[in-house]
């Protein structure tokens, strides 16, 4: 069985994963979307909200899972039996950071492999940061997000007062 895990913070999945997502679950026959913890980062959506809402935006798609984990991805990638990563890429900028992390995680396990996938030109701009900022100043989000949880990310921003 071809297994693929597309990991990321998600804090909220914008459409621009969505796009990752929908498109890598076609070359596989199971596409895991593993939630993780980012001690780099403060998210806004807490580890259950994320997961909430990526399975809100995805539906009932038979070949795609989505779980949470924290640690070392290739630790996560062994303990699912897992060998392939997709990663999102919108730019060169991206591609610097995701090309460090693929070689330190095949240095860390020689069976991971990264595959990289580009954004449609149209989400190339879109970021989890960019949605948090337009919706934390009142601003639409329904243009960059699954129209399925834009009223969870406003009930969230309304009530934290982030």
């Amino acid at each position: 069985m071809k297994l693929l895990v597309y990991p990321g913070s998600f804090d909220p999945v914008t459409n621009g994963h969505m796009d990752i997502i929908e498109r890598a679950s076609k070359i596989c026959d199971k596409l895991i979307v593993a939630v993780l913890v980012n001690h780099g980062k403060t998210p806004v959506f807490t580890m259950e909200e994320r997961t909430m809402l990526l399975k809100k935006a995805i539906g009932d798609r038979e070949n795609i899972e989505v779980c949470s984990f924290s640690g070392l991805l290739v630790d996560f990638m062994k303990r699912i039996n897992a060998r392939t990563i997709i990663k999102g890429l919108r730019a060169v900028s991206d591609f610097e950071y995701e090309m460090q992390m693929a070689l330190l995680n095949r240095k860390l396990d020689n069976e991971i492999d990264t595959l990289f996938m580009m954004t449609s030109i149209n989400n190339s701009f879109l970021s989890s940061s960019v949605v948090r900022e337009l919706a934390r100043n009142g601003a639409g989000v329904e243009d960059y997000v699954p129209h399925s949880i834009a009223p969870y990310i406003y009930e969230k921003f309304k009530k934290a007062g982030v």
